[in-house]
């Protein structure tokens, strides 16, 4: 665990070993480019810093206030970059290749952020007898039996929704899947309990204000429609993306309230691996119900 606040050399982990998108925040990947923090498009520079392994350097930290209206264009980015790597080697390889080597790539990038905080909420809830118990169970960096489940059902659900489209599907489905994911987190920190008080999690979902987050979500909605009607999708897609993006946040905050009482950093990663995954698998149903009408 480390102790630095977003804009140091480790992003988004605190002492509590809660953040705003997951649980262990990623390390440092190279030597980092300084950036004045009062330029413009710094909550943009903080939100990619925050939730990757991106080499910016900022000289302050950046409130979170101002990170979290950017994560669904973070995560717009992140899908096009896994898309474009699904779509690539679409060209030349079986799609189970090309699907494979698209979320090793994401995982890359954002140093399985989210898919720890997924993990942790596996051990946590799956292991801990009461509220107290949860939390302490978050707290420990280690993972556990139902934490190696949680994350090896993650990659392997993804890889094979990817791996039933076609290339320009796969570009389209991963752009919806990881704007979708980050907006439903963002979204639900405006209507959620938090659990706790300790945590950016819960720091961020105090300061959030509700006009930034909802042009933020609407953002991501659009790039969305953008990436789906490039792919040649129905516009009715989209809807379709949003309404299992609202479930899957849904029911991953209503058990979190359960065994909890709230939300914190690791039940929102959660609720971003949730929603990416259901999304995918909605695009591989879509399609292959659209091919057999």
């Amino acid at each position: 665990m480390t102790t630095d606040a977003p804009g140091a050399d480790a992003p988004g982990a605190d002492a509590s070993g809660s953040n705003g998108l997951g649980a262990d925040a990623p390390g440092p990947a190279a030597p980092r480019t300084n950036v004045d923090d009062a330029a413009p498009g710094t909550g943009f520079l903080g939100a990619v810093q925050f939730l990757t392994r991106v080499p910016v350097q900022l000289r302050a930290p950046v409130p979170h206030v101002r990170l979290v209206p950017w994560f669904p264009l973070v995560g717009a980015l992140l899908g096009a970059l896994t898309g474009a790597v699904a779509w690539g080697l679409g060209q030349v390889t079986t799609m189970a290749v090309a699907a494979a080597v698209a979320v090793v790539v994401g995982l890359l990038v954002t140093g399985a952020f989210h898919e720890d905080g997924l993990a942790d909420i596996a051990d946590a809830f799956g292991g801990g007898w009461t509220p107290e118990q949860r939390l302490q169970i978050l707290k420990d960096p280690r993972h556990g039996t139902y934490g190696v489940a949680a994350l090896a059902s993650s990659i392997v659900l993804r890889v094979v929704a990817v791996a039933a489209l076609a290339p320009a599907t796969a570009f389209a489905g991963l752009v919806a899947a990881h704007t979708m994911g980050r907006a439903a987190a963002i979204v639900t920190m405006l209507v959620a309990p938090v659990a706790g008080e300790a945590g950016l999690g819960a720091g961020h979902a105090r300061e959030v204000r509700t006009l930034p987050v909802l042009v933020g979500a609407v953002a991501g909605i659009a790039v969305t429609v953008a990436a789906t009607t490039w792919a040649g999708m129905p516009v009715w897609t989209v809807a379709a993306f949003v309404a299992v993006a609202a479930a899957a946040a849904g029911a991953v905050t209503a058990l979190a309230v359960r065994k909890v009482g709230g939300i914190n950093g690791d039940v929102l990663g959660a609720i971003e691996q949730v929603a990416e995954i259901s999304i995918l698998v909605a695009v591989s149903i879509i399609t292959t119900t659209s091919a057999a009408t």
